[in-house]
């Protein structure tokens, strides 16, 4: 079967009807999830520098990934209709090592073909948007499989994907103000600190001062609790939708689990043709 066009506000529609109906709170999962994270990061940020900040950097990176896994756990039951507790969030640390190893096999594959061209490097990261879910259905499945299950899955409907993601930009963009200031006050510095070094003169806006108004661990817990105010009324709703677009692509693609029988609402309109994008 080939590609189908989704109707993404109808998605959208009977998404927030899923959601008014979960059994356990979208905003109270999410802020636990959030909440758990937040704590992680202010860890990373207290130890410092030298070996041990590297060793706890990564840690909290793996721990992060795998929490993704039990958050997609609970989205996965909301879509379904059915119920899942709070300790849904840890049930990724069952199959911990395929969801990190997954995690670093598709960090790699698009920072190869990132090295090619920004171009394909967008393209892979889209090709494999779809493979943790895989494993997420069936953690029983190796993660070469799920890779290349979520590459016929995505064919045709990574235009799709785009415009899906920049139908939430908004929200994403005001979720990460905080970081977005930080980030660009703490680049002037560090120009200035460089300009100075090889004794050139660079004069950064006024406002790159912020950077020094806050330890580290400072900036940390404001960035976090503001993406955890902003995420509580769009990150239910943002991967709940994505997953009615997995389950569309699995029933067309006939790749997936209950691919063949998908019950889920449909969402299609016109029929599409190959994907445009070459295959990738």
């Amino acid at each position: 079967m080939m590609a189908e066009l989704i109707n993404r506000r109808a998605l959208k529609a009977e998404t927030r009807e899923l959601l008014l109906d979960a059994q356990v709170s979208p905003k109270a999962f999410v802020a636990l999830y959030l909440v758990l994270l937040l704590a992680l990061n202010l860890v990373d940020s207290l130890t410092g520098t030298g070996i041990l900040s590297t060793f706890v950097s990564i840690l909290v990176t793996l721990l992060a990934v795998v929490l993704e896994a039990g958050f997609i756990f609970y989205c996965m039951a909301v879509r379904q209709g059915e119920r899942a507790e709070f300790l849904a969030l840890f049930d990724g640390f069952s199959f911990a090592g395929k969801v990190i190893g997954l995690s670093l096999l598709r960090y790699l594959y698009t920072y190869l073909w990132s090295m090619l061209f920004v171009i394909p490097g967008i393209i892979a990261a889209y090709r494999y948007r779809f493979a943790l879910y895989n494993l997420c259905e069936n953690p029983e499945m190796g993660i070469f499989e799920a890779l290349n299950m979520s590459k016929r899955q995505t064919l045709g409907y990574k235009g799709q994907l785009f415009t899906l993601d920049l139908s939430y930009l908004g929200w994403t963009l005001l979720a990460g103000i905080p970081s977005i200031v930080y980030s660009i006050a703490f680049y002037q510095l560090f120009l200035q600190e460089m300009a100075s070094l090889y004794g050139f003169v660079f004069q950064p806006a006024a406002w790159a001062s912020i950077v020094s108004l806050l330890p580290g661990w400072g900036w940390t817990l404001v960035m976090g609790v503001w993406n955890l105010a902003v995420s509580l009324f769009y990150l239910p709703a943002y991967q709940c939708v994505e997953l009615g677009y997995f389950e569309t692509a699995k029933t067309t693609s006939g790749v997936g689990s209950g691919a063949a029988s998908n019950q889920g609402p449909s969402f299609w309109g016109r029929r599409d043709g190959p994907d445009d994008l070459g295959g990738y």
